[in-house]
C-alpha cells in the first residue's frame, strides 16, 4: 500500500516537471545515489526542436551529454518522401510516421531544406545529421539505415559539419516546428 502511494506520488509530482526541471531532477536523484547523468536522449531534428526550449542549455550547464534521437524525421528530412509515400514506407503502413505528419506545409519546408542541402553539396539526410551537431552540447546523433547505402550516405555527412551565419539564416526559414515528435507526451512530461 505504501508503495503504490509512493508511486502515485511521484508520478503527480513527474507529470509536473518540464524537460528542464525533470532532467535535473534526474540529475539530482542519480548524483545522490552515487551514478553520473551521463547522457540524454531527446527527439531532435531540423523540424523538431523543442530541446532548444532550454533543454541543451540545461544539459549544457550539468555537463550531460546529448544524443538526438531521430534527426532525419522518421525519414521526412530524406528525399523519400518529396514525390509520394512510396508502398512499404513507414508512412504507408502508419506505423511511427503517419501520413498526417507529411502535409503540403511540411513538404514544402522539407523541399526548401533539399535546395539548401543541394546548394552546399550534400544530401538532405547529410545535412539534417550535419545540422544537429552543429551544436557544442550535441555529444552525437543516433542514426538509423535499412541499407549500407543509406548508412554510406549518413556517415559522409561527418565530412562536412560546418555552417556559415548564411546556411543558419537560410536553414531556419524552412527548419520550422512540424508535429513530427511523436514521442512528444513523454518528452515534455
Amino acid at each position: 500500500m505504501t508503495r503504490r502511494s509512493g508511486r502515485a506520488k511521484r508520478s503527480t509530482q513527474a507529470s509536473r516537471l518540464t524537460p528542464r526541471s525533470g532532467t535535473r531532477e534526474a540529475y539530482a536523484i542519480l548524483k545522490s545515489l552515487g551514478t553520473p547523468l551521463l547522457i540524454h536522449q531527446p527527439s531532435y531534428s531540423m523540424i523538431n526542436r523543442w530541446i532548444e526550449g532550454g533543454l541543451l542549455e540545461t544539459l549544457g550547464d550539468l555537463g550531460v551529454g546529448c544524443i538526438a534521437f531521430s534527426p532525419l524525421a522518421q525519414g521526412v528530412l530524406t528525399t523519400k518522401y518529396l514525390g509520394g509515400v512510396p508502398a512499404g514506407s513507414r508512412a504507408s503502413r502508419n506505423e511511427s510516421l503517419s501520413q498526417d505528419h507529411l502535409s503540403e506545409r511540411t513538404l514544402a519546408h522539407v523541399r526548401a531544406l533539399n535546395e539548401i542541402a543541394a546548394s552546399r553539396g550534400q544530401t538532405l539526410a547529410q545535412m539534417a545529421i550535419s545540422w544537429v551537431l552543429r551544436d557544442d552540447r550535441m555529444t552525437s546523433a543516433l542514426i538509423g539505415a535499412s541499407s549500407v547505402a543509406q548508412l554510406e550516405e549518413n556517415l559522409a555527412a561527418a565530412a562536412k559539419t560546418a555552417f556559415t551565419a548564411a546556411d543558419i539564416q537560410a536553414i531556419d526559414k524552412d527548419a520550422v516546428e512540424a508535429g513530427i515528435n511523436i514521442w512528444a507526451t513523454s518528452s515534455q512530461g
